[in-house]
């Protein structure tokens, strides 16, 4: 059973007791992301990620930091999405007070030194062409950049090359200063903790004083969508990299449930409609999968797969064609049992890893300000039913709000216009 506490100075705090495991998570998430930038620091929230490993006083370098961990085995690492930015230390419970005051010290004392942000810049413009040539990670970038064109939730994470060159050492720590606050903050422990790990977070998090909350929201996106969009980006490849987009549910709706059962349904596992039709029957692509992305005021659909230039209008005919057959003729009992049965399934193993259980709770407590056990959830997903899997495909695979995004030799958006037709 969860707790959860606040500070006078709005930093909350969540404990998760895991006796049957030896290890323990602590996982520190600021509700700042990349659509909380301005063109001018765009980039900013994962520049600010890769500096808090850099140095602090008490740990002047990189290298401090890392043999902190190392030390004792622990796993280390961060995150920077569209809407948090997160960072975690799982580690052996007997030497979670040290997870405790190295995140703490990072957090609030690191340095920002201006060589190592200016070493840092030429790292993130190799980390942007890396993503940039590998065309399986960045053809989702490429769908977001025209389903949410006109706003923040559109632009890359990492953000532009010319940006991240140039962004004053100034702005980074303003920003930073800004939205790594308290009130803003949520710290979860997840393991095999006691009624002494309380003593521990207070030493360590709640040392810094109320601050006064000066973020800033971001502007809620709103679908004005009205015909099916394409972006192309040539490049000279044998395997294209096809993503295709509808319009989703936030995290606030509860039609997410049913989002997530058809997306298993449809693409979620190798037994899954596209998976067999397009993969096992027809032989057209290598992997082909459906997933879903959930934000705090919108969401979407994708199905993407990777496949021979040749056969890429015959696959995309396919994939359209059994999100209309789910829209016409629904999912069967059996289908929709099996997708609950998964879910159960993914759900018992996540729950052995004390960085999912941190995960769930952390993000829940800091974009919805409610939590839901695994078990509350699940019943969420048993109570959905086959009527509303199709209600909700019904809605979202819209012939006018389908969006294609298409990395590989293809100049001719016309042609794939005319695909796209539900």
């Amino acid at each position: 059973m969860h707790k959860k506490f606040t500070y006078k100075n709005g930093l909350r705090v969540i404990t998760v007791p895991m006796k049957s495991t030896k290890s323990v998570t602590v996982f520190v998430m600021c509700g700042v992301g990349s659509r909380h930038e301005t063109r001018d620091i765009n980039g900013a929230s994962h520049f600010i990620e890769h500096l808090m490993f850099k140095g602090t006083k008490k740990r002047p370098t990189t290298l401090d930091i890392s043999k902190a961990l190392d030390s004792v085995g622990a796993e280390f690492n961060a995150a920077t999405s569209k809407d948090w930015t997160g960072y975690y230390v799982k580690i052996d419970s007997k030497k979670v007070e040290l997870a405790l005051d190295v995140l703490s010290d990072m957090l609030s004392n690191s340095k920002f030194d201006k060589k190592e942000i200016d070493r840092e810049r030429n790292v993130i413009v190799e980390e942007i062409n890396m993503y940039h040539d590998n065309p399986m990670m960045y053809v989702e970038d490429v769908l977001e950049q025209i389903m949410y064109k006109g706003s923040t939730l559109g632009w890359e994470i990492a953000g532009p090359r010319k940006t991240i060159k140039e962004i004053p050492r100034s702005k980074l720590i303003a920003y930073r200063d800004k939205y790594y606050i308290p009130e803003n903050t949520v710290v979860c422990i997840a393991g095999n903790i006691d009624s002494k790990i309380e003593a521990l977070v207070k030493k360590y998090f709640n040392t810094t004083k109320e601050v006064p909350n000066e973020t800033e929201g971001f502007k809620p996106f709103e679908f004005t969508q009205d015909k099916p969009q394409v972006k192309l980006v040539y490049k000279k490849t044998e395997q294209v990299q096809l993503a295709l987009g509808f319009p989703g549910y936030s995290s606030f709706d509860d039609r997410v449930y049913a989002k997530y059962l058809l997306s298993v349904i449809l693409g979620g596992n190798m037994s899954s409609k596209l998976f067999i039709a397009v993969r096992e029957r027809k032989g057209l692509a290598y992997f082909v999968r459906s997933y879903v992305n959930v934000y705090q005021d919108t969401g979407n659909f994708i199905v993407q797969s990777g496949l021979d230039k040749s056969r890429l209008e015959m696959a995309i005919k396919i994939i359209l064609a059994e999100l209309k057959k789910i829209k016409s003729k629904g999912v069967t009992a059996d289908d929709l049992q099996k997708a609950k049965e998964y879910l159960r399934g993914k759900t018992a193993l996540g729950l052995e890893e004390t960085s999912n259980i941190a995960d769930l709770y952390v993000k829940q407590e800091l974009l919805q300000g409610k939590i839901m056990s695994p078990d509350q959830k699940l019943k969420k997903f048993d109570a959905v039913t086959a009527k509303e899997i199709q209600a909700v495909a019904k809605e979202m695979f819209d012939k006018d709000l389908v969006s294609l995004a298409i990395i590989g030799p293809f100049k001719d958006e016309k042609k794939f216009l005319e695909l796209l037709k539900i």
